[in-house]
């Protein structure tokens, strides 16, 4: 440091320098939380989302069935009922 202050000018704008560096890299690093909190919170809601459709998969699946069974018992009323005319019709 010089009697002049020259030295402690130099020292007074490098740690501004240095000041304004870490507020860069702290705002920086501020906005990459910001980023990485709306990717968290995304990611979230995709899995919300892909929660409830393997949900309602499910649901579309035991209905599927359900009706499949309802086809089959009405295939098969239809065939007896069928079956039974055609005996009587037989028969008379």
């Amino acid at each position: 440091m010089t009697a002049d202050g020259g030295g402690e000018s130099a020292l007074t704008l490098a740690t501004r320098r240095l000041e304004a560096a870490l507020a860069g890299l702290e705002q920086r690093l501020a906005q990459g939380r910001g980023q990485d909190g709306a990717s968290d919170a995304l990611r979230e809601r995709l899995e919300a989302e892909l929660e409830s459709a393997r949900a309602r998969e499910q649901e579309l699946e035991a209905a599927g069935a359900q009706a499949s069974g309802a086809l089959t018992r009405a295939i098969a009323d239809i065939r007896a009922a069928l079956g039974e005319k055609a005996a009587s019709m037989g028969a008379g």
